[in-house]
């Protein structure tokens, strides 16, 4: 059985895992609202997308 010789360092352990990591969340403006969303996504703000009406959204004001 293959055992190996010597211990993975830290810097060798980490360049292999290199792209093994969390990205950061894209976010836009709302170009009706200038709320923040994320791209190629309906506003949660507004229920606009494309310049269009997409869904009926309550106001939270209540």
């Amino acid at each position: 059985m293959a055992v190996p010789k010597r211990r993975t360092s830290k810097s060798k352990k980490n360049k292999r895992r290199n792209h093994v990591r969390a990205y950061p969340v894209a976010v836009q403006v709302c170009p009706r609202c200038n709320s923040p969303k994320r791209p190629h996504r309906v506003c949660g703000d507004c229920g606009y997308y494309a310049g269009k009406k997409e869904i009926e959204v309550k106001d939270s004001a209540a």
